[in-house]
């Protein structure tokens, strides 16, 4: 590799995009999504690594992005631009339980836009309804799932990385999000609550793929078996912390939606 090559890998990868922007089509041809990324300040470099790419494709990879910064890559053949087929990830004991709770993070995400859409303010029943779902979203997504990652996960890391300061950037802007969601349910206003609820869902959204896809296995990859099962153990004991049936109650509440039409009038609660 090139001293050239070497100096762009620790340049910022926003700034790199600016100068550059065919590097971000080579990046996503590699499935590599950076380019939508709302924060942008990690290094090629880093990004590269985060990735773990095969030896070949990470030589393929470096290639074309040199060719295009050189102004020298020509449109890619058609089997370069399709992309690879998702892979398979193997979590250890630990990290599985965290991308579990993301699924049902994402189930109550997946409803945001139905019950903003069908909700009336004015209704006890609706207001109850979105306070018990932003209650879900302070208890379940951030005291006891955030909460493991900031307080345990991370803690065994260099928090200084910028994949991780962008995870912590998103768990205070979603805390922000709360915060609006909560003020606005209080006056009943519905067009500021609406953009608190869909800016919380478009962010947790990205956060929960990147983390998923991208920052757990790279964290998986430096533990070993006896790391990872010291670390399933300080999960459990953080669990242990709250009501076993919390998240049993957030589920009901999740499932009470999905499958009843007029689910805003009948919410128990």
């Amino acid at each position: 590799m090139t001293i050239q090559m070497e100096t762009y890998l620790e340049r910022n990868i926003k700034e790199l995009l600016a100068e550059h922007p065919g590097v971000g089509e080579v990046l996503n041809s590699f499935n590599i999504g950076c380019v939508t990324c709302a924060a942008g300040t990690c290094a090629l470099g880093d990004i590269v690594q985060y990735h773990y790419l095969p030896e070949e494709r990470m030589r393929e990879l470096m290639e074309r992005i040199a060719r295009t910064i050189a102004g020298r890559e020509s449109l890619p053949r058609e089997e370069e631009t399709a992309p690879a087929a998702p892979r398979e990830i193997a979590y250890s004991v630990p990290i599985a339980d965290l991308v579990c709770e993301h699924a049902l993070i994402k189930r109550w995400l997946a409803l945001v836009p139905r019950v903003l859409d069908n909700i009336d303010l004015e209704s006890d029943a609706d207001r109850k309804l979105i306070r018990f779902g932003i209650g879900f979203i302070q208890t379940y997504a951030d005291r006891f799932h955030h909460a493991k990652e900031e307080d345990i996960l991370f803690k065994r890391f260099d928090e200084t990385q910028e994949i991780i300061r962008a995870m912590l950037d998103d768990h205070a802007t979603g805390r922000n999000h709360v915060k609006g969601m909560l003020t606005a349910l209080d006056t009943r206003d519905k067009e500021t609550l609406a953009a608190h609820l869909h800016g919380y869902r478009e962010l947790l959204l990205e956060h929960i793929r990147k983390e998923d896809e991208i920052l757990y296995p790279w964290m998986d990859r430096q533990f070993s078996s006896i790391q990872a099962e010291a670390l399933h153990d300080d999960f459990r004991r953080a669990d242990s912390r709250f009501d076993l049936g919390m998240a049993k109650r957030f589920e009901e509440f999740i499932e009470q939606i999905e499958q009843t039409p007029g689910y805003s009038h009948a919410f128990s609660g």
